[in-house]
C-alpha cells in the first residue's frame, strides 16, 4: 500500500501530536525506508493503541463542551465516498458499500450519547438506479439484510427507536418493501428517538409526490385552497410529524446535496467533512456537531 491511501484514511500523526513529529513524518517520507516504516507503523497495533487512546480522550473533551450547549433535534446524513474509499483501498467498488454500512450503526450510537432525537440517512436515491447492475444488485441486498437485522437489533428496541423507509417504496424490489414494512409496523408505537433510511428516495419527487395529494384533496374537498400554508405542506412530506433537520451534514468532500430533503433543508444548517463515509469517526461527527452550535441560526431573520 502506497503512503498516499494511507493519509486518507487513516488520521495523520499531525492530527496526533505536535509539530516536531508532523516535521519527523515529513523528513521519514522522502526516503524509500522512511516510508516503509511510517507505512509499517500505520499498520501496526502500537499505533491503533495510540491513536485509539489519543481519539478517546480528545472525543471525551469535545463531547462535555457539546453537552453544555444546545444539541441539533434533527442530523441528516449523506453518505458519500463508499466507491472512493474502496478505490483508494484497491478494493471492488461494491466492497466500499459494505464497510460503510457498519458506520451507520456507529452514528445511531453517537446520536443516542447526544440525545439526538431524530436522523434521516440518504442510503439510495433515485438516481442510484443507474448506476451498474451489479452495484445496485449490492446496494439491494445489503439493504435487505440490514433492515432484516434491525428489526432483532436489541438497541432499536432498548432505545424506543422508531424506524422509517422513506422515498419511493414501490421502485423497490419486493423483498426489501416487505423488510421495510415489517420494521416500519414492528417500531410503529415507539416515540423517543426517530430513524428515517431513505431508500429509493428523492427530493424532487418528493415534493412532486406532495402536490399530487394536495391537489387530490382539493378535489375531493377535503382541503380549501386558503388552507395550504408551508405548514400544511410539510404534512404531505415523508418526515410528516418530525422536525426539519438541523444540520445536514456530507461526507468525501462534495459540497452539494444531490436531491436530498428539498424541502426540508429551508433553514438548516450545512456541514461538508472532507472524509471518505467508510472512513468517518467519532471525532469527524463530533467536530460536524460543535460547528454547528457556534454557528448562529437567524432563520431568514
Amino acid at each position: 500500500m502506497g503512503v498516499g491511501p494511507i493519509s486518507q484514511i487513516k488520521p495523520s500523526l499531525k492530527s496526533l501530536a505536535n509539530k516536531k513529529i508532523a516535521d519527523f513524518e515529513d523528513f521519514a517520507l522522502k526516503s524509500s525506508l522512511g516510508r516503509r516504516i511510517v507505512t509499517a507503523f500505520y499498520q501496526s497495533n502500537l499505533y491503533r493503541f495510540i491513536s485509539d487512546k489519543i481519539n478517546d480522550f480528545r472525543n471525551l473533551k469535545l463531547k462535555e463542551e457539546i453537552k453544555r450547549d444546545e444539541v441539533p433535534e434533527h442530523i441528516a446524513i449523506i453518505m458519500d465516498g463508499n466507491r472512493r474509499f474502496a478505490n483508494a483501498l484497491g478494493l471492488p467498488l461494491e466492497q466500499g458499500h459494505f464497510l460503510g454500512k457498519d458506520r451507520i450503526e456507529n452514528v445511531l450510537d453517537w446520536c443516542f450519547e447526544l440525545g439526538v432525537k431524530v436522523l434521516t440517512v440518504y442510503a439510495f436515491s433515485t438516481e442510484n438506479f443507474n448506476r451498474s447492475n451489479s452495484e445496485v444488485q449490492t446496494l439491494m441486498q445489503l439493504c435487505n439484510t440490514e433492515l432484516d437485522r434491525a428489526q432483532k437489533d436489541s438497541r432499536i428496541h432498548k432505545n424506543r427507536v422508531r424506524v422509517r423507509v422513506i422515498g419511493q417504496l414501490d421502485a423497490l424490489p419486493m423483498d426489501i418493501r416487505e423488510s421495510a414494512t415489517n420494521i416500519m409496523d414492528l417500531t410503529e408505537e415507539y416515540d423517543k428517538y426517530y430513524f428515517n433510511i431513505a431508500l429509493a428516495y428523492g427530493g424532487r419527487e418528493e415534493i412532486v409526490q406532495a402536490i399530487k395529494r394536495i391537489a387530490e384533496d382539493v378535489k375531493l374537498g377535503d382541503l380549501n385552497l386558503d388552507e395550504i400554508s408551508p405548514s400544511t405542506v410539510s404534512t404531505y412530506m415523508y418526515t410528516n410529524g418530525l422536525p426539519d433537520p438541523d444540520l445536514i451534514l456530507r461526507t468525501s468532500g462534495e459540497e452539494r446535496i444531490s436531491n436530498f430533503l428539498l424541502w426540508q433543508l429551508a433553514y438548516s444548517e450545512l456541514y461538508f467533512s472532507d472524509v471518505y463515509w467508510p472512513a468517518f469517526q467519532k471525532r469527524d461527527f463530533l467536530k460536524a456537531v460543535r460547528t454547528y452550535q457556534q454557528r448562529k441560526r437567524r432563520f431568514g431573520k
